[in-house]
């Protein structure tokens, strides 16, 4: 559902617009010369010049606090004030579930009447709007934002949901605006903000306009709030489910450096495959909802491509996102010496993999050739692993080892090298980097000594782009 008629995306994915040096900020009769350093220093000015897209008004600072900064245009009326205290909630309350956007503190508001219907964000990455978090909305009535009611709320609190979508953690981009595009994000976090200010008249209100929506993306008849969000919502976390799914992006999804302008950032490099977005999302509530991304979505993406292929290979390209289920099916562990079970035994190899900090693999008769390989369908680059002691009995903890890669399975390239390690704790995770640029199939630990058990145990091995 749009609430919208005019979303600027090419802003929030990522392109710093080029624009002029000069005018970009005009403050009580500031000179120009002084336009660059409040463009980085974050000045809220009292008279500022838009200079993007077809804006090129010069708005008013009518509200100035730790929280916002309001504007309007010559056209909206004055005496206007909910944007100030309604707005500084909204940023607060976003500010406190996601952490914080950029060292500066405001959310910068800019209202028109008259003109620019619809809205567009920008954030504090962008050159575009002056390196500032910001939300710009019109409508082309000359009367509008009167009622602070209704979609007054719902279309300012959208554009701060893209400031969300679009540099949370301090990485830029939006890897899932392919996927969601505009609006079905704003569904949640709108309904996710009127419950967290306490407007629960409001989150009702939305929640009756978009229980009944309907897209035609990834299918025709997609019910993203009803079959998707809400679900996700209400059954694995509430608010915490939201910010864990930026969280978890943040940490493992590809990212490169890029200069914007004034300095250098994160950035998100590419887009995520849908199979990839079920998985982070999975990650995020700690369970596997293959199940209900197929009732909400059948198992096509937009493009036709059957994503429960791509979420197979999400699980062996990110490992480090896990939930019961995560471990991918075509993902192959295989040790030197067995349990003598088997490895699909109460303490077989399997136990490695299963995510389940509980459990653990148990081998009788260790010998300092003992190994762990994890072989990969197609080759990755790992950066870090996690082992995670067993629930007893110190003495067999692993000790020293060396972590291998290999495309052949023959030939192993030394990757990361410990010694005189030490589990203080049962059930202990403990992690480790190391600087690696080739992706391989196979990833091999050799446990080179134990503390000193004729057994060897371990209960995780789980690893990290």
């Amino acid at each position: 559902m749009k609430i919208k008629t005019t979303f600027l995306s090419a802003l929030l994915l990522g392109a710093v617009m080029s624009c002029s040096k000069q005018n970009q900020l005009i403050g009580n009769d500031q000179p120009d010369s002084d336009a660059k350093k409040n463009q980085t220093t974050n000045a809220a000015p009292v008279l500022w010049q838009e200079h993007w897209f077809e804006h090129n008004q010069i708005v008013h600072n009518v509200a100035n606090d730790t929280s916002v900064a309001v504007y309007y245009d010559n056209d909206v009326n004055p005496s206007i004030v909910w944007p100030k205290t309604y707005l500084a909630q909204v940023w607060n309350y976003t500010k406190k579930t996601y952490g914080s956007f950029g060292a500066e503190s405001q959310l910068y508001v800019i209202l028109h009447a008259g003109k620019y219907s619809g809205g567009h964000p920008s954030t504090y990455m962008d050159g575009s709007h002056d390196y500032r978090n910001v939300i710009d909305c019109g409508s082309s009535s000359l009367t509008a934002w009167t009622a602070g009611t209704g979609n007054d709320l719902d279309l300012t609190t959208h554009e701060v949901g893209h400031i969300v979508e679009g540099a949370s953690k301090n990485v830029h981009g939006s890897p899932a605006f392919n996927i969601w595009h505009d609006s079905k994000w704003m569904e949640m976090y709108i309904y996710d903000v009127y419950l967290g200010l306490g407007r629960n008249d409001d989150a009702q209100r939305w929640y009756n306009l978009v229980l009944g929506g309907s897209d035609p993306y990834p299918r025709a008849n997609t019910h993203w709030f009803k079959d998707w969000w809400y679900p996700l919502y209400t059954q694995h976390g509430g608010t915490a489910v939201l910010n864990k799914y930026f969280t978890l992006l943040a940490a493992n999804f590809p990212k490169h450096v890029v200069s914007n302008g004034v300095t250098n950032i994160n950035e998100y490099s590419r887009d995520l495959s849908f199979g990839e977005f079920v998985h982070f999302w999975s990650g995020a509530a700690g369970a596997d909802l293959k199940q209900l991304a197929l009732t909400a979505f059948g198992n096509k993406d937009e493009q036709g491509n059957d994503w429960t292929i791509q979420l197979e290979q999400a699980k062996a390209t990110f490992p480090n996102v896990t939930y019961p289920g995560s471990t991918p099916t075509n993902l192959t562990l295989t040790v030197s010496k067995e349990n003598s079970g088997g490895p699909g035994a109460a303490e077989g190899s399997l136990k490695l993999i299963d995510n389940n900090l509980n459990s653990k693999f148990f081998v009788a008769g260790y010998d300092t050739g003992f190994w762990a390989q994890l072989n990969y369908p197609t080759a990755v680059v790992l950066k870090g692993y996690a082992l995670t002691s067993g629930n007893d009995a110190p003495d067999r903890d692993p000790k020293s080892w060396k972590l291998a890669g290999s495309n052949d399975g023959v030939v192993f390239t030394q990757l990361d090298v410990r010694t005189n390690e030490s589990f203080p704790s049962r059930n202990q995770t403990k992690s480790y980097t190391f600087s690696n640029t080739t992706a391989y199939k196979y990833y091999r630990l050799y446990v080179t000594a134990n503390n000193g058990s004729p057994d060897f145990q371990l209960s995780e091995w789980a690893v990290s782009q």
